[in-house]
């Protein structure tokens, strides 16, 4: 048992939103990982909505003794801003996220929480992954898309179990969906970033389907973070890249049409792709522009931004002489 009166150092944050499994079963089996720690630990439930069923397991669970804080939003605003939400209220200098369904062993969180000693963020990966062959295709195919695209190597993003220092919270804030890609940007950030292998839990398990508009949503956060990853402090590489290629797509056409009118005296009036060419090149040119006022913007706000992080600091013991 952990003294109750010391000041918290592990804060675990688990955002409940429409999947979500039966909470004290839940409970239990992460607070049987913490105590595992030996460290003074909270446990918040933040729920993303009303959500009065799982309102009154929790407070069965509060009214038997248990250590534990309930955060319930006034509406459902989705899983990274009832992330955030819990992390403004944690305590604890170590922040470990779990989602609200049981997808890993509890014990495992001490192994999360140990990676910390060498990292700043651990990610959990399920291994060995229970799964058919339609979720392993579907895995590797969203795993290598996003390898290829950022350059970063990870093989369990859907894993919502993560152990972080505080500091990762402070600089990198989340927003629509981007807690997947939380490794992501913390790698971009400098971050020093371990992905731990953890044991799945034997009751992880989905049966419903995925929309179409999923893989969708999916594909849109997928450039979102590209954009963030490569393009967020030189948007005139994005921009620009666009803004010429498409500007000389448009330039070559209209040169094609009017070596044709000159030399062949075909007549222009009547050929869309007089108009398509020439609405090519103004794109260009409107693409190059705000690619070069995204780069004012950067230069502007440079010196208020940090995107490195220092591993050590060493200052001489001695006294210099001049």
């Amino acid at each position: 048992m952990t003294d109750e009166t010391a000041p918290i150092m592990v804060s675990g944050v688990i955002p409940v939103g429409r999947r979500h499994a039966d909470m004290v079963g839940l409970y239990e089996a992460y607070r049987s990982g913490f105590e595992q720690l030996g460290l003074p630990y909270e446990i918040i439930f933040v729920l993303d909505g009303l959500r009065p069923q799982v309102s009154e397991s929790l407070r069965k669970i509060q009214r038997g003794g248990a250590r534990l804080v309930v955060l319930r939003l006034t509406r459902s605003f989705g899983e990274a801003t009832a992330l955030m939400a819990g992390f403004e209220r944690a305590a604890g200098s170590i922040v470990v996220t779990l989602p609200a369904y049981h997808q890993i062993e509890g014990t495992e969180i001490a192994k999360l929480v140990g990676a910390l000693d060498s990292a700043d963020l651990a990610v959990g990966r399920r291994w060995p992954r229970a799964g058919g062959a339609l979720d392993r295709l579907r895995r590797g195919a969203f795993h290598t898309l996003v390898g290829k695209l950022t350059g970063s190597r990870f093989r369990d993003l859907g894993c919502g179990a993560r152990a972080l220092k505080r500091r990762v919270l402070e600089e990198i804030p989340l927003y629509g969906d981007q807690h997947r890609f939380l490794p992501l940007l913390a790698d971009r950030q400098g971050f020093r970033i371990a992905e731990i292998d953890v044991k799945q839990s034997p009751l992880d398990r989905y049966e419903g389907g995925y929309p179409a508009k999923e893989y969708a949503h999916r594909a849109l956060d997928v450039l979102t973070v590209l954009f963030l990853i490569r393009f967020t402090k030189k948007p005139l590489r994005f921009f620009g890249m666009l803004g010429v290629l498409t500007f000389i797509f448009g330039a070559a056409i209209i040169g094609y049409l009017g070596i044709d009118r000159l030399v062949f005296g075909e007549p222009l009036g009547e050929r869309p792709v007089l108009l398509l060419s020439s609405l090519l090149v103004v794109l260009g040119l409107q693409l190059l522009a705000i690619g070069l006022l995204g780069e004012l913007i950067i230069f502007t706000h440079a010196g208020r931004t940090q995107d490195y992080q220092v591993e050590e600091i060493i200052e001489s013991s001695g006294v210099a002489v001049s």
